[in-house]
């Protein structure tokens, strides 16, 4: 009988790291794919991208609507609360033998509460990682939550140990981000300067900003301030929409505004093909996604991250962190790393310091092989 694989994904950028998983999954002969999708993926504002899973060719085994009305940090905690009952009615359906998640927003969160207290096992991706907004909570909760981690370097897996996690739980895997460019066919530049307009003449900033949960008002106000730097520095620029979060709303009305600038083009999501393609050719990443820690060195790209959002997050040297509390800082530091552009990229290139790109690979034979057991469900 083959083993039930449950995979939760509430948001695009999230579920862009899966599939290689998932595609792994499906091709292994002992292992069987449940897919929910949850989050942003079932909000028409964000794209409604559930329809993107569905056109990779994934069948969606269930939906569970996390959905509240409003910004704040209530609404989210409500969210959390309705996504735990879904997750319920829908792990009691589908039975899966593994629940797997990556990350740290609150729908793994959600699906990590519910599974645990149903004796389910949960396998979790990312663990060991520090951040500096409400992400770092959630995601130590769901590490001592979880049975099985798959860390992206020995860092995280010394961290984890510390945190009281056993030795022979951890296994060091490395980034999904990797596999993902690595297996990712990224648009000729001249078709990526077609469909987005851009000028591969000049220089091109890539944009993304997300709320720091735990000082929403700061986001707002260094949001303003980035956005003003953009507007006066009139650079070809491409903004991403902020995450569901509490406080993304706000975020989104500045950015908003500050996309009816000629020269700023907002894109609610942007296929992951096409993100990575937009990363390779731009000039600077700016804002405070991890994606500029992360996957930007893996593609030679300067970032320059704003604030407290990823504040104790282990870096490369291509990241210049600043705390945008003033628009004249962040056009400083702009045009000082535009300037040594050729310096800045040599600074970018990746070490190879989250894996070989063959994470999936790893984590889908681990699922495989690993007995389930009293061992394995019992926790010191």
């Amino acid at each position: 009988m083959k083993r039930k694989i449950c995979v939760v994904t509430g948001t695009r950028a999230e579920y862009g790291l899966l599939k290689q998983i998932m595609i792994k999954i499906k091709k292994n002969p002992d292992l069987q794919l449940q897919l929910i999708v949850t989050g942003m993926h079932l909000m028409p504002e964000y794209g409604h991208t559930k329809n993107d899973v569905k056109k990779d060719g994934f069948k969606i085994d269930a939906e569970v609507d996390m959905t509240v009305e409003g910004d704040n940090l209530s609404d989210m905690a409500e969210s959390v609360g309705k996504g735990i009952t879904g997750m319920n009615r829908e792990f009691k359906r589908l039975k899966p033998d593994v629940l797997l998640i990556l990350g740290d927003r609150i729908e793994p969160f959600a699906a990590a509460i519910t599974a645990s207290i149903m004796n389910i096992p949960i396998a979790h991706i990312g663990g060991g990682q520090v951040s500096g907004c409400i992400d770092n909570h959630i995601r130590n909760t769901i590490s001592k939550l979880a049975h099985i981690h798959f860390v992206r370097n020995p860092l995280h897996a010394e961290k984890l140990k510390k945190m009281g996690e056993e030795k022979w739980r951890i296994h060091t895997t490395g980034s999904l981000c990797l596999d993902a460019i690595m297996n990712m066919e990224t648009l000729k530049p001249e078709e990526m300067s077609k469909k987005y307009s851009i000028d591969l003449n000049q220089p091109t900033l890539l944009a993304v900003f997300h709320p720091d949960t735990l000082d929403i008002e700061k986001s707002i106000t260094d949001t303003k301030n980035l956005c003003d730097a953009l507007v006066e520095l009139d650079m070809q620029t491409v903004f991403v929409y902020p995450n569901a979060d509490a406080g993304g709303r706000r975020i989104l009305k500045v950015i908003q505004e500050c996309s009816r600038h000629p020269k700023i083009q907002l894109y609610k999501n942007l296929p992951q093909d096409e993100y990575y393609s937009i990363m390779k050719n731009s000039s600077l990443m700016l804002g405070n996604s991890s994606s500029g820690i992360i996957e930007a060195p893996a593609l030679g790209l300067p970032a320059i991250n704003i604030g407290n959002r990823q504040k104790g997050r282990d870096r490369l040297k291509n990241v210049v962190d600043i705390d945008g509390d003033e628009k004249d800082q962040i056009i400083k530091t702009i045009e000082k790393v535009l300037k040594d552009i050729t310096k800045q990229k040599k600074r970018s290139r990746y070490d190879g310091v989250y894996g070989d790109g063959k994470t999936g690979e790893k984590i889908v034979e681990i699922l495989s092989d690993i007995e389930i057991s009293d061992k394995l469900m019992y926790k010191k």
